[in-house]
């Protein structure tokens, strides 16, 4: 399983990319929290990916998708994300 310091790395990484500041998660969480976050002293829930994905202007997958797949090379991230999206395709089908 990984850590929750990957989770953060991801946060940041993406807080980074879109020049969003801690101090932009204002409405959602203090900037307190998200350094906590940030720094894998803290988790966050599913509720709290999702607030902290909408400020960043992402869907919380993307959010997972980085957290999980921060060591991967453009080819397995090609690979994974074709499985991934094989395998959701099979599941709404089943509905």
């Amino acid at each position: 399983m990984r850590s929750d310091a990957t989770f953060g790395k991801a946060l940041k990484q993406l807080r980074t990319i879109t020049n969003v500041t801690q101090e932009d998660f204002g409405l959602v969480s203090s900037r307190t929290y998200i350094s906590t976050v940030e720094r894998g002293l803290k988790s966050p829930t599913l509720g709290k990916i999702e607030q902290l994905a909408e400020v960043l202007g992402v869907h919380p997958l993307t959010l997972l998708t980085v957290a999980y797949m921060d060591r991967f090379t453009p080819r397995e991230v090609e690979r994974t994300t074709t499985l991934l999206r094989d395998r959701l395709l099979a599941i709404v089908s089943e509905k």
